[in-house]
């Protein structure tokens, strides 16, 4: 009888070893996946930052009255690129709500300084401003892309770690905690509205070549 209990014993202790170590792989292998994914954001946003300081000595060049918005731009790309986050705290509300929040005043400065230089054609028709224009554009979409990747790892790994029987690992081995993804903003599913018509025309178009007069190119901008 005493055999019987031991072997039962054995038996279970084997049958859960063998159940945890489903887990003992896709656990980390989820949590890296979404970290891997984290580290897309942060460089889609930092590609933004870059290109910052080009666009706004573009715009200052040309626009010099529109200083307090520069400003604006300046001061929110600061706080952007100071407040960095570690792969700890994606599991941190807080400190996710606070890098978002970071990233979207700067999203919101860039949208207000769009808006005001569209009262400058000659500032639009500039080759230099129209080609910050499509890198900043695909920069915006890159940062839309992996964000959404982002959280999609984070959904993996949040089920990950809370579904049977990976949960034994995650729970007994790795004392894994969920990750924090994305939300969305109010507001966020109304797109902001950038107008692009000047320099689609004639006049926009022709000096396509005008880096003699605009200077240097935006280096370090794509990455």
């Amino acid at each position: 009888m005493a055999f019987r209990t031991f072997a039962r014993s054995i038996l279970l202790a084997l049958g859960l070893v063998s159940l945890s170590a489903c887990g003992i792989n896709s656990v980390p292998t989820a949590e890296e996946e979404a970290n891997a994914r984290w580290a897309d954001v942060q460089s889609a946003y930092q590609r933004r930052a870059d290109l910052v300081p080009n666009l706004v000595n573009t715009v200052r060049a040309a626009a010099a009255s529109e200083e307090d918005i520069l400003t604006q731009v300046i001061q929110a790309r600061a706080s952007a690129t100071q407040t960095q986050l570690t792969t700890d705290d994606l599991k941190d509300p807080a400190a996710i709500q606070r890098f978002d929040q970071a990233q979207s005043q700067l999203g919101g400065a860039l949208s207000r300084l769009l808006v005001t230089v569209e009262k400058y054609p000659e500032l639009q028709s500039q080759a230099r401003f129209a080609d910050l224009m499509t890198q900043l554009e695909g920069t915006e979409n890159r940062i839309e892309v992996a964000r959404n990747r982002y959280n999609e790892a984070v959904q993996n790994y949040n089920t990950t770690i809370r579904t049977f029987p990976a949960t034994i690992a995650a729970n007994v081995i790795y004392g894994a905690e969920p990750m924090e993804g994305f939300k969305a903003q109010a507001g966020s599913e109304i797109a902001p509205e950038v107008n692009f018509d000047d320099m689609s025309s004639p006049s926009a178009a022709a000096p396509a070549n005008d880096n003699a007069a605009t200077g240097e190119a935006a280096t370090g901008t794509d990455n």
